[in-house]
């Protein structure tokens, strides 16, 4: 008995199906471990001391002399902002990644260029780049 050429083809297609379709149904037979994605979050300092546990101040304290309470604060403080357009050079200091030498840079470049429009515009200071200012980001507002 001979099988003509469409009759072969007619059953390498079958067979194909018939391959596929068990296959198919099979397939969850051995299920393979789910696909975890990992993302990237940045945690800013105002949400970290929410989440972190504060702990309870001890006796000693709790009554600060009037020289500390006095002082002002040398850096920035989790969720406070320095208006860039008001704030002088020693207020300047406190954010990170601002020495005299920036913060002076700073002041100088407002009184010849005039307020910064957005804290973006802080990368028109000489020393100030795209890295130095995704560290200030969080720290500075225009008003």
């Amino acid at each position: 008995m001979k099988i003509s050429r469409l009759e072969g083809v007619a059953i390498l297609l079958t067979a194909v199906a018939v391959s596929f379709t068990a296959g198919w149904m099979l397939r969850g037979s051995r299920s393979a471990s789910p696909i975890q994605v990992e993302t990237q979050y940045r945690l800013t300092r105002t949400e970290a001391t929410l989440t972190e546990p504060t702990p309870e101040p001890s006796a000693a304290e709790e009554s600060p002399t009037p020289s500390q309470s006095a002082e002002p604060s040398d850096k920035v403080l989790p969720g406070e902002k320095i208006n860039i357009n008001t704030a002088t050079a020693e207020e300047l200091e406190r954010l990170p990644g601002i020495g005299p030498t920036r913060a002076q840079a700073i002041v100088d470049d407002r009184a010849a260029n005039g307020p910064f429009r957005i804290p973006e515009d802080l990368t028109r200071v000489s020393g100030i780049g795209e890295a130095t200012l995704q560290g200030l980001i969080d720290y500075v507002t225009v008003e």
